[in-house]
Formats: C-alpha cells, structure tokens, sequence
C-alpha cells in the first residue's frame, strides 16, 4: 500500500497509484496526483476531472476510452470529446489517467 501526504492528511493509495478511499478525493489531492505523474492541471484538465466525476456519480464507475470520448463530446462537444484531445491532455492514456486524477477506481479494462 502507498501513502502520500496532502495537506497534513495521510492518503492511502493502492498498487497502481489511485485513491483507496474515494472520498479522500479533493483539489488538493488531485493536483498532488498530478504532481506525481509530472503534470500541470490546466483549466482543460479541471473540465475533464469534473466531467468523470460526474460520469461516475450517474454510472457507478469510471469509463473506458470509448466512453469517455463519448461522454466528453456529448457534454463539451466534438473539439473536446475526440481521442487526440484527450491523449494530449492526459499523456496518452486518458481514461486511467484522468481517472487516477479524478479519484476514481482504476477502469475495469485499463492494464
């Protein structure tokens, strides 16, 4: 089990680096993610972090790329939701990226 301190509170984190307890989730812990993964959160990367929150307030569990890419250009549109914005904005591998910095459970069929 990993750890990582924010804010003085002590964030557990599994084998893979996503939140073991999703309520610890905050900005804060988000951008320590981020931090940890050498990226700057931009006002882009918010909009996506808020959109798979909200994904998985409804769904129960966070998106695939597929769904993601779908999910996103139903709700930003098509210059947001397509696979080339989401890859630059998250290194290449959006749905667990952005679901790492979203406090979200590891997608299901993310290696």
């Amino acid at each position: 089990m990993n750890r990582m301190t924010v804010g003085g509170r002590t964030i557990e984190l599994d084998k893979d680096g996503f939140l073991v307890e999703l309520s610890d989730w905050s900005t804060e812990v988000a951008s320590a993610l981020a931090t940890a993964e050498d990226l700057d959160l931009t006002p882009e990367h918010w909009e996506v972090l808020e959109l798979l929150r909200s994904f998985y307030e409804e769904f129960q569990l966070s998106p695939a790329t597929r769904p993601l890419i779908k999910y996103t250009a139903m709700k930003l549109g098509p210059d947001k939701g397509n696979s080339l914005h989401l890859n630059r904005l998250f290194k290449g591998t959006p749905a667990k990226l952005a679901a790492k910095l979203a406090g979200l459970p590891k997608p299901t069929n993310c290696l």
